[in-house]
């Protein structure tokens, strides 16, 4: 696989379908930031390196031009000079660099394509990433916001429980007073009646007894004493 092939997946790259299948968007996002940026390490040193590789590829290029116009002009300084064999030698030699040339404009049309390639997915993977760090913070307010409301729902959902447990409470209590009022009415109705005859009896039969002193006095008089 090729660097660009290799790296053709980034220059697609599509934040928000990824951040549509995150399971917890506050650790995905920061997991997904930290991925990118090692991918855009990666990207740069590769990027660095096919650059280079254009240069290196232009300087041949230019050196054998360079070459080919120094034969050139030997060739003709030999001409001039009346030496036409000389001449000959020094246009073979301009018409072998000259070939040679040819395949190396080949290979520096491939390095210079291969260069703007390279430079566009770092662009694009740049840009990506400042993207991502801008909507970052919006993304953690969100998630914060929805974790509160999470908190509070079930903070409604705890009162209406309790709000449930107190009705029960009080029912249960109502219930409890009427257990209580019932056995109390069980227990007066276990009482055995009062027998009124035989309370006045008690009463007035204390009253018939007369005192010590009292019988000993009576029983004076009778004896005359």
């Amino acid at each position: 696989m090729s660097i660009l092939e290799r790296f053709g997946d980034i220059i697609k790259a599509n934040i928000n379908v990824l951040l549509d299948k995150m399971e917890d968007p506050e650790k995905m996002i920061d997991q997904y930031l930290e991925d990118m940026m090692k991918d855009l390490a990666e990207v740069k040193r590769s990027t660095a390196s096919v650059m280079a590789e254009e240069t290196r590829t232009k300087r041949l290029v230019d050196e054998n031009q360079a070459e080919v116009a120094k034969y050139a002009e030997f060739a003709k300084k030999a001409l001039l000079a009346g030496n036409e064999d000389d001449a000959r030698v020094f246009v073979n030699k301009k018409q072998e660099l000259e070939n040679a040339g040819a395949g190396l404009m080949t290979a520096y049309a491939a390095a210079h394509e291969n260069a703007i390639k390279m430079r566009q997915m770092h662009d694009k993977l740049t840009s990506d990433i400042e993207t991502l760090k801008a909507r970052r913070n919006v993304i953690k307010s969100k998630v914060k916001v929805a974790k509160t409301q999470t908190t509070i729902n079930a903070a409604t959902q705890a009162t209406k429980k309790i709000t449930g447990a107190q009705s029960a409470f009080e029912r249960m209590e109502e219930k409890a007073s009427r257990m209580l009022d019932e056995a109390n009415a069980m227990a007066e109705l276990n009482k055995e009646p009062i027998d009124k005859a035989k309370a006045l009896e008690e009463k007035y039969a204390s009253m018939g007894n007369a005192s010590v002193d009292e019988e000993l006095n009576k029983l004076k008089e009778e004896l005359g004493l």
